[in-house]
């Protein structure tokens, strides 16, 4: 019987609903999902860090003890997926809460706090899986679309990922081997955030508001003439563009006396509509589309994104490929705390732009 080899991978986005959780064996070169689970943050912690997204007061202190806050919540996430493990497992490996993203000025900012997480776990911790692509000069994002080719691709057959969390980004894993992807702009963050300030409401369940309202043609035509969305790849983004302010300025200018359902119809568009230009303009046209992250779970926009990708592109969720698509991102986690720990590169120059493969990931002895 093959001794398993064990890792746990940890994922909180860009949504910051909470923390999901992947227990995956890598034994004999497979990647099977063992157990998963769900940790959602504390009202008051998800509040901090939406705020510690923008400069303020007292960041850094602010900053560090939300960072103890979000390791006792990977912990106890830990604690769940441990129950299932049929084996010691090698090592956690975490993403971290990410609260700034400026590749371009050569830094991101995933807060974490990895010593006190080995701590409480007593297991090895992996961590900060983007510097080490920044540092060579890349993104360092989007990094799923290398595990994204190890899990999806199939030889002789392009496939599209498209990863629609807080962010959305596509995989473009081409039946030669190649692989293409970044970040396409706005998943669910808009939408989270529209929805939040007139419905009190984290999310648009299914995208049913939006389903009530009617797309403003002249608004989305404005939004997507955001500079963002025509720059070349490698490219990524995040909170530091697309945020509340950002979409206040836009209807200012171009949505005023919309009402509030028809601008969440229209922020539901642009998500469908920016990731569908970005598959036509990289992988032309494709027989498939593959969805994960929360948006996955958003009728109304898997709707959008297939008729804007056209009739003969069918728009499925990765669960069909037998991974569910809330279990993914901490999947491709785990991946790349196995590769760190067998020294590895896990990031794809090609995807990020660093000047060459890199062993991403820094450790945290228990």
């Amino acid at each position: 019987m093959t001794t398993p080899t064990l890792y746990i991978g940890l994922m909180s986005g860009t949504s910051m609903d909470g923390v999901d959780g992947v227990l995956a064996d890598f034994s004999a070169g497979a990647i099977r999902t063992v157990e998963a689970a769900f940790m959602p943050f504390p009202g008051d912690l998800r509040v901090e860090l939406m705020a510690l997204q923008a400069p303020g007061p007292n960041e850094i202190e602010r900053e560090a003890l939300a960072a103890n806050r979000l390791a006792a919540c990977y912990a106890a996430c830990v604690a769940k997926l441990q129950g299932a493990a049929a084996g010691p497992v090698r090592a956690v490996a975490v993403h971290g809460q990410t609260i700034r993203h400026r590749p371009e000025l050569g830094y991101t900012r995933q807060t974490n706090n990895p010593a006190l997480l080995a701590e409480l776990c007593g297991i090895d911790v992996i961590a900060d899986f983007r510097s080490r692509d920044i540092a060579a000069g890349g993104q360092g994002a989007p990094l799923v679309p290398a595990f994204h080719q190890a899990q999806f691709g199939m030889p002789g057959r392009t496939r599209v990922v498209v990863n629609i969390g807080g962010i959305a980004n596509i995989s473009v894993l081409h039946g030669d081997g190649r692989v293409g992807g970044f970040d396409t702009g706005p998943g669910n963050v808009l939408m989270d955030a529209w929805i939040g300030r007139h419905q009190g409401q984290e999310y648009d369940a299914g995208g049913a508001w939006a389903a009530r309202g009617a797309v403003h043609g002249g608004l989305l035509a404005a939004l997507r003439r955001e500079p963002y969305f025509a720059l070349p790849a490698p490219k990524s983004t995040g909170r530091d563009l697309f945020h509340a302010e950002w979409l206040d300025a836009m209807l200012d200018a171009h949505g005023r006396g919309i009402v509030p359902a028809d601008v969440q119809a229209t922020l539901t568009a642009l998500t469908a509509h920016t990731v569908a230009d970005a598959i036509a303009a990289s992988a032309g046209q494709v027989e498939a589309v593959y969805v994960c992250g929360g948006g996955a779970y958003n009728g109304t926009l898997l709707r959008e994104l297939a008729a804007a990708l056209g009739g003969g592109t069918t728009v499925e969720s990765t669960a069909v490929l037998g991974v569910a698509p809330n279990r993914v991102e901490a999947l491709a986690f785990a991946w790349l705390g196995y590769r760190f720990s067998e020294r590895l590169t896990g990031n794809l120059p090609a995807v990020t732009g660093a000047k060459g493969p890199r062993i991403l990931g820094a450790l945290y002895p228990a």
